[in-house]
């Protein structure tokens, strides 16, 4: 198995639970298909370098996993069809880094 990153940009008029159904829903469909989700991050609404179909800002959560070949294919295959994911990007890595945050919100 490899370990890889996927981060999702979300339309940013999305309510706070359509957004937690979005991220337990991609983290099922890694676990359910061969793979297992090691962190997952929300870095929240970000604005774009460029608008995305009329958005300029979006939620984005950022999953790192172990997975194979099958659990990529099926992430593809649910992200196309799902109307409220603007962009995705999937990385590969040799080794995950998972102490480090970069886009961490402080919450006080």
């Amino acid at each position: 198995m490899s370990f890889y990153e996927n981060t999702l940009i979300a339309k940013q008029d999305l309510a706070k639970a359509e957004l937690d159904k979005i991220k337990e829903k991609y983290s099922s469909i890694i676990n359910e298909n061969s793979g297992k989700v090691v962190k997952i991050e929300e870095w929240g609404l970000l604005s774009l370098a460029r608008k995305i179909r009329r958005y300029k800002k979006g939620f984005y959560i950022h999953y790192k996993f172990e997975g194979n070949k099958e659990t990529l294919n099926e992430i593809n295959k649910k992200i196309k069809i799902d109307s409220s994911i603007i962009r995705h990007l999937v990385v590969k890595y040799k080794i995950l880094d998972t102490k480090n945050e970069y886009f961490k919100v402080d919450k006080k």
